[in-house]
């Protein structure tokens, strides 16, 4: 293999209010290979790669590019260096075309006007420069999720990037589209390319990449042969110390109906229908998955079952009581937990404290307040036990959340979620963006809650995990549910993928079968 292609030394960042991101990190890639990155919550290599693509200026330490030294101090700045990076949150705009997309910020011009013929040309010459089978004329709204990551990298390939870093790429694709990644990302390798791969799935890394850096505590670890190391060793080294793996999960022991979705109908503000006569029942000890590619109605049922929309059709029942009249205080009183997909925006108040987020739906509990008055001490005392319990890395309650790496903003809201007198939970992509040693814990607690009783829904766009955690499972695609599974003991990810993908479907007595 070819030499350092980029190396960074000693890499520092410390941010104004004392926070150590990066302590001396050391990180290189070849010319040609698959790298991956990877590290805890926090670990530092989110802030590795923003000084890396010129996002945040390091405090001190070097990086070299084909053995000089260069300074990269915008992302414009990178992009001429040959760096491009492919977020895990798409930057395209959905009205604009493929072609339009791709040569965005870099249109050829005829006089005062945009030149059509070219820009449709250029963009076809690196669809089939790299073999990617795209229409350029189609419009990015119309393109499924795969789809729209192959146009983010082709961006960046327009923009002659030899370095690629890719954000959790397949945090949101199919098994399928995963696999045309894959196949794709081994032909730009080919081509001598070189790929940054930051990712939390470990079976992913063992699959694709050649070398890996492990990060821990804002500092590297060391640098493996993946060949040489095993998902074991990997999730070990990230954390400091030996994390099971194993869910040890026991046979399920349904119990009574909690919750019961009738004929769900919602719409848009077109009167286009996202949810079309969705049925299904969750009953206590048990745990039902929901898969599909994002937007094909998910978020409109979470947001409908917990009281964040009002569907235009249908029921949602808990414990037997229509949820969809009541507030969603009311909704949480009858022991409804809601894990929401966004823990920045929806899961988490960012600039209040860990204390404030963990108190903010039950300060009004007889445990926690004398009648109008807060009971401070319980309060502090109570916070802290679930920082501990709930592995929360923070010096003291009252840090603010914002201070926080995603995973541990994600305990909170889980800490939050799983400390009242629980019924019913509905979690909304739990362990997206976090690592190994944090989605662990908190599957070791979903599970454990379904033991007591609790009946839990489960949302994931990761296979593996709804697979590994759920008791029976739905498949949704477009507004409709497309499968139901009552044992996935002879189910595979590749046939889930088929019915994400809209290209097999149950019959309707079939799928009947979960509302029975």
């Amino acid at each position: 293999m070819a030499e350092d292609l980029l190396r960074m030394e000693g890499i520092v960042k410390i941010y104004s209010n004392g926070v150590v991101a990066n302590n001396g990190v050391d990180f290189s890639v070849k010319a040609g290979e698959i790298h991956a990155l990877v590290g805890e919550n926090g670990a530092g290599k989110t802030t590795l790669m923003k000084i890396l693509f010129g996002i945040e200026e390091a405090t001190s330490g070097n990086l070299l590019l084909n053995g000089l030294r260069e300074t990269i101090k915008s992302p414009i700045d990178a992009i001429q260096k040959g760096l491009g990076m492919v977020h895990q949150h798409f930057m395209l705009i959905e009205s604009m075309t493929v072609a339009e997309n791709i040569v965005l910020g870099m249109e050829p011009e005829t006089g005062l006007l945009l030149n059509q013929k070219k820009i449709l040309s250029d963009a076809r010459n690196i669809i089939e420069k790299y073999n990617f089978p795209i229409n350029p004329q189609d419009r990015i709204r119309d393109l499924p999720t795969g789809t729209r990551q192959k146009v983010e990298i082709l961006k960046a390939l327009f923009r002659n990037a030899r370095i690629l870093i890719l954000d959790e790429p397949t945090s949101v694709l199919t098994p399928q589209e995963t696999t045309e990644l894959f196949e794709q990302l081994k032909t730009l390798k080919n081509l001598g390319h070189t790929i940054i791969f930051i990712s939390h799935k470990l079976n992913e890394i063992k699959e694709i990449c050649d070398r890996i850096t492990i990060m821990r505590n804002a500092a590297t670890v060391g640098v493996y042969e993946v060949a040489k190391i095993s998902q074991q060793e990997i999730s070990s080294l990230m954390v400091g110390k030996d994390i099971d793996l194993n869910l040890n999960k026991t046979p399920a022991r349904p119990g009574e109906t909690a919750l019961r979705v009738r004929d769900l109908v919602v719409t848009d503000i077109n009167k286009r229908r996202l949810l079309e006569s969705v049925s299904f029942r969750l009953r206590r000890g048990e745990i039902l998955g929901i898969v599909g590619v994002e937007g094909n109605g998910q978020r409109e049922l979470v947001e409908s079952i917990t009281g964040l929309r009002k569907p235009e059709g249908g029921k949602v029942e808990l414990w037997g009581k229509d949820l969809t009249s009541l507030s969603i205080k009311g909704i949480r009183r009858l022991g409804l937990a809601h894990i929401p997909q966004d823990r920045m925006s929806k899961g988490a108040a960012l600039t209040s404290s860990i204390k404030e987020n963990l108190i903010s739906v039950a300060y009004d509990s007889p445990e926690l307040s004398r009648g109008p008055l807060l009971n401070l001490k319980k309060i502090d005392r109570w916070c802290r036990d679930l920082i501990r319990d709930y592995q929360i890395k923070a010096s003291s309650p009252e840090v603010p959340v914002k201070m926080l790496s995603g995973g541990n903003i994600q305990k909170v809201v889980v800490a939050r979620e799983f400390s009242g007198d629980l019924g019913c939970i509905i979690a909304d992509q739990p362990t997206r963006g976090i690592d190994v040693g944090a989605a662990s814990f908190i599957h070791h607690k979903l599970l454990a809650l379904r033991d007591s009783g609790a009946a839990i829904l489960l949302i994931s766009a990761d296979l593996s995990e709804v697979m590994e955690l759920s008791d029976s499972l739905l498949v949704m695609f477009g507004g409709r549910l497309a499968a139901y599974f009552e044992s996935l003991s002879s189910v595979t990810e590749e046939e889930l993928g088929l019915y994400m993908l809209g290209l097999k479907r149950q019959s309707d007595e079939e799928i009947k079968r979960c509302s029975a």
